[in-house]
């Protein structure tokens, strides 16, 4: 019998109590919006990714979950323990009650949330969260000593993950270093072209997350752009009816899709060369650039500070920040021979596969790691509740 099962067997022997968050916690949203990060803040601010911001000023200073009300629901989770900032479609669930740990609600909701969150929303793709639904999320309150010994194990899986990341961490950037030598061509003859004058944008049209389907035409929403596609795709993560996809607009066989619009500026510009037999719809915060290039070498050059220092200045920023074509067209992009592009794509391809492949090397480490952290979470989790007197 293991420490936790004697702990449950002596302490907690006719199961657990459970209560809603509402009846052990505060739960409310900030007032900041996605652009007021700056570099080197003093303190975290919390927006509604996994991407964390910094800030010079805070809103909070408490043990806290901090969970996105759109976007990320049920896989984005955060624990804070100190001073923050919040966004205004952020929750944070601050614990009140003095016989719960925070970061033992914190595992909890990880393990247990979204399945919650998406049987009581009214439709199946969860767009957005309110108050009133997350307040109504059950927790187990098993003795403090049964929560300090589950929390202590999955720490100690943390750590051990966060170990594997920071090293695939150093080899990414090792990797963007590389990425970067190549593509920039310093001190070689090669001629540098504005991407106007090579190809053309064409930018998509507008559909909703509620238009998708389980299958049908395939489809690229933009904020799959930042959460699912890497370099290139032959197959989409999302479809439509093929009676709206008549309506829309399409990425090629060979054609680059280009994010315009987001939270981040960092991620506007990242491009993804469709490789896939059938065409794609593409959403409206995305463009299409078709050109004569390999498609490929486009996409590694779309993730380049190079690249990014050219678009940024026509970036325009506000509640959500969007480049427009004439914008991109005037970024130049080095023009090698195609043999060239094909040699470079190949030694890029290399390298993005030992730090995005989960088939291979550290990705495919850290994820047998995660999922026999998440199986073993589940596990120590799971409580029967007391039983109710007839």
């Amino acid at each position: 019998m293991s420490k936790i099962d004697e702990l449950i067997a002596k302490l907690c022997p006719d199961g657990v109590e459970y209560k809603e968050l509402k009846q052990i916690s505060d739960v409310g949203t900030g007032n900041r919006n996605g652009n007021e990060g700056i570099e080197g803040g003093n303190y975290p601010l919390y927006v509604r990714s996994k991407f964390i911001k910094s800030i010079d000023s805070y809103d909070f200073d408490e043990e806290a979950i901090i969970i996105p009300g759109e976007g990320g629901i049920g896989d984005i989770f955060h624990y804070v323990n100190g001073k923050y900032a919040l966004h205004q479609r952020a929750y944070r669930i601050s614990l009140k009650a003095e016989n719960i740990l925070t970061r033992f609600v914190y595992f909890y909701m990880m393990s247990n949330f979204k399945k919650f969150i998406y049987k009581v929303a009214v439709n199946a793709t969860v767009s957005s969260i309110r108050k009133p639904m997350i307040e109504k999320f059950p927790i187990p309150i098993p003795p403090l000593p049964v929560q300090e010994e589950i929390v202590r194990i999955l720490d100690k899986f943390t750590a051990l993950e966060a170990e594997l990341e920071a090293e695939l961490e150093a080899r990414t950037r090792q990797y963007e270093y590389y990425r970067n030598q190549l593509l920039s061509f310093e001190g070689k003859d090669v001629e540098w072209k504005a991407l106007g004058d090579i190809g053309e944008f064409i930018r998509g049209k507008r559909f909703v997350r509620t238009d998708m389907i389980e299958s049908g035409f395939p489809c690229i929403h933009y904020g799959e752009m930042y959460t699912y596609y890497n370099v290139f795709a032959k197959e989409s993560k999302s479809f439509i009816s093929e009676e709206l996809a008549k309506k829309l607009r399409v990425a090629n066989k060979g054609d680059v899709v280009i994010v315009a619009a987001g939270e981040t500026i960092e991620d506007i510009g990242k491009a993804t060369a469709w490789l896939g037999d059938s065409d794609v719809v593409i959403h409206d915060a995305c463009f299409t650039f078709k050109s004569s290039l390999n498609p490929k070498f486009v996409a590694y050059f779309s993730r380049t500070k190079l690249f990014h220092d050219q678009i940024k200045r026509h970036i325009s920023s506000g509640k959500i920040s969007a480049i427009n074509a004439k914008g991109l067209e005037k970024a130049k992009i080095p023009v090698p021979s195609l043999e060239e592009q094909k040699r470079i794509v190949t030694i890029l391809d290399k390298f993005d596969a030992l730090v995005n492949d989960i088939s291979t090397g550290l990705p495919a480490e850290i994820q047998a790691r995660r999922q026999q952290y998440e199986y073993y979470r589940g596990k120590l989790l799971t409580f029967e509740p007391v039983a109710v007197a007839q």
